[in-house]
């Protein structure tokens, strides 16, 4: 079994008025020495805004915004802009997020080419109801019976008339192009979906009713453990190695307690991340400190980011919805005990 490597808390709260609830869920991006960390930042009302701070090295903070840096403009995101994640593609910055408007939770994109001003590029998830999703879905086939669960299921229309959309998240794209195309994992519960697009303006409405019809197709990792029976989703942005994409992702399971979000790994081909290369059967950490395991929602260990400073990987997380916390592991370690888990 792999050993991890608690770093400690990174981030907490301060009293300034956009992050006086708690910090989590943190999008990573290295450039040299310099590590650029965008986290979501939490007021009171659980009204979600993206800070800033900056790192030299994986774990020195030398510099932290008293203000968000991205913040709710639009009525889709009214509620909060939540849990970045973050790549460069062809010299652009793309920013995934989650855009909460007090009823829908669904994932919309940012782009960069400085990494200071944004440009919101809107939703690019699916925008369904429930009764419209299970219609498509179970037209060419039979899929899970999870995916028809209480976490799914809500009624096409709040009382006042708007839409309420399935909750479709954990948008995060891969760092490069794949055979000369575009790939971004996101999650309806219970599993990981990918999607593959020439560019993005191809997610139209059409692009999603088609995507939909044939949805069993694009369910590209499932569950098979005890650690994640309950759901999974995308994690971290995968990191393209010689062995394959190593994918960071969160696992839940249910307990008496309630759920326990652990941090788990897997690796996929490089030319087709659909294919599962391995998988370790354990977590590869769970939540054990106090700080993990007591705070905003308890027993969260939430990856969202990485970095690699001399061998060792650094994973950044939310823990217990309240802290930004790291954990590291040496990475050829990691590869090495993947694969003899292969499937």
């Amino acid at each position: 079994m792999i050993t991890v490597k608690r770093e400690g808390i990174l981030l907490e709260k301060t009293n300034f008025a956009f992050e006086n609830e708690g910090v989590m869920n943190p999008a990573v991006i290295a450039e040299g020495t310099t590590v650029h960390v965008f986290y979501r930042a939490v007021r009171e009302g659980n009204h979600s805004t993206i800070g800033y701070c900056r790192l030299d090295g994986p774990l020195r903070v030398v510099q932290r915004n008293q203000s968000p840096l991205m913040y709710p403009e639009f009525d889709y995101e009214s509620q909060g802009v939540e849990d970045p994640r973050i790549v460069k593609i062809d010299g652009t910055y793309y920013m995934t997020y989650t855009v909460y408007d007090g009823i829908s939770a669904v994932g919309a994109l940012a782009l960069s080419e400085d990494l200071v001003h944004f440009r919101k590029q809107g939703i690019i998830t699916s925008q369904f109801t429930y009764s419209q999703f299970e219609e498509l879905a179970l037209t060419n086939g039979l899929i899970d019976e999870k995916y028809f669960r209480s976490y799914n299921k809500r009624e096409a229309l709040t009382n006042s008339g708007q839409k309420m959309y399935i909750t479709d998240k954990n948008l995060i794209f891969f760092p490069r192009r794949i055979n000369g195309k575009l790939y971004f994992f996101h999650r309806i519960k219970p599993d990981i979906q990918m999607v593959c697009i020439e560019k993005l303006e191809d997610l139209t409405y059409d692009f999603w009713i088609n995507y939909f019809l044939n949805f069993a197709e694009h369910i590209v990792f499932s569950a098979r453990y005890d650690h994640e029976s309950s759901y999974i989703g995308a994690g971290c942005p995968p990191i393209e190695l010689p062995e394959g994409w190593l994918m960071i992702y969160h696992s839940v399971r249910d307990t008496p307690e309630g759920y326990v979000y652990t941090a788990s790994a897997a690796l996929l081909a490089l030319d087709n991340p659909a294919v599962e290369i391995a998988r370790l059967p354990y977590p590869l950490f769970s939540p054990e400190t106090d700080y993990e395991l007591n705070g905003v929602v308890n027993r969260v260990c939430f990856p969202t980011g990485t970095t690699v400073f001399d061998g060792i990987l650094y994973i950044y997380y939310g823990a217990a919805d309240k802290y930004v916390a790291c954990a590291s592991v040496p990475l050829k370690d990691l590869i090495q005990e993947l694969l003899t888990y292969r499937v």
